[in-house]
């Protein structure tokens, strides 16, 4: 089970978030660049990065700092935030992004979704963010009455990498991960499911590789890095099956 260094970029800054509120921001590091080489240096065989400005004007902002992270480092980058064309998602793979990651297009534009899986199979992922067991778009400011599920009966036959499964509500709180509604998504797609929000210690690392089985093949892990809560080597090993109790 991987454990996937989240850097979410606003301003040209590594932020943090707390429930998906641009204006609840917590800034890491001035420059995302460094985040990325110090995430390799620690054994990341996958990094996570959100263009959160693209998210919210839904269309790539930050695709140059995104650019010269890919050129800095050579762990795979999923990418996503403001991804809304056939272009844009080309641009990305062709600067040696791994994965893109779609949400707002699952919901609003089917179309194009399905073009997108078509037209760069293995290379999209989905992603899922839920408020209250329902999908949030446009940078988690729209709710919808279509739940995850339904999400993924729409598209799991169109070739997706993965999915990702954020509950917004947990998303940059520490307060634990919502394993369960995870795995029961996990239980109904055949597709790797990648847990995401809230990740708290070692324990929610300890919790996801029980319920592996189920589907669960990664965690973004993003504020509890940042702030300490969870060491990365520690969570490493406990993704690889060695049980570790958070210390007191």
């Amino acid at each position: 089970m991987l454990v996937i260094p989240a850097i979410d970029i606003q301003g040209g800054r590594c932020v943090r978030l707390k429930q998906g509120d641009f204006l609840q921001e917590t800034v890491y590091s001035e420059n995302p660049r460094d985040v990325a080489c110090l995430w390799q240096e620690k054994g990341a065989e996958r990094i996570h990065v959100v263009d959160l400005d693209g998210a919210r004007q839904g269309e790539p902002v930050s695709s140059e700092i995104i650019a010269a992270m890919v050129n800095d480092v050579s762990v795979p980058l999923q990418i996503g935030g403001g991804i809304r064309s056939l272009h844009t998602i080309d641009q990305y793979l062709s600067a040696g992004v791994s994965r893109v990651i779609l949400g707002t297009a699952a919901l609003k534009n089917e179309t194009f979704f399905v073009e997108a899986c078509r037209a760069f199979p293995g290379a999209v992922i989905l992603g899922i963010d839920a408020r209250d067991g329902m999908v949030a778009v446009e940078g988690w400011k729209e709710s919808s009455q279509v739940s995850p599920c339904d999400i993924v009966r729409r598209y799991e036959r169109c070739g997706l990498d993965a999915i990702i499964y954020t509950d917004i509500s947990r998303d940059g709180m520490e307060t634990g991960i919502n394993v369960e509604a995870t795995r029961a998504l996990a239980e109904t797609a055949d597709i790797p499911v990648i847990a995401s929000g809230g990740v708290k210690d070692i324990n929610d690392i300890n919790l996801l590789y029980v319920a592996r089985s189920s589907g669960i093949a990664g965690v973004i892990v993003g504020r509890a890095l940042y702030s300490g809560a969870l060491n990365f080597a520690d969570a490493r090993a406990a993704a690889a099956g060695k049980k570790l109790r958070q210390s007191s």
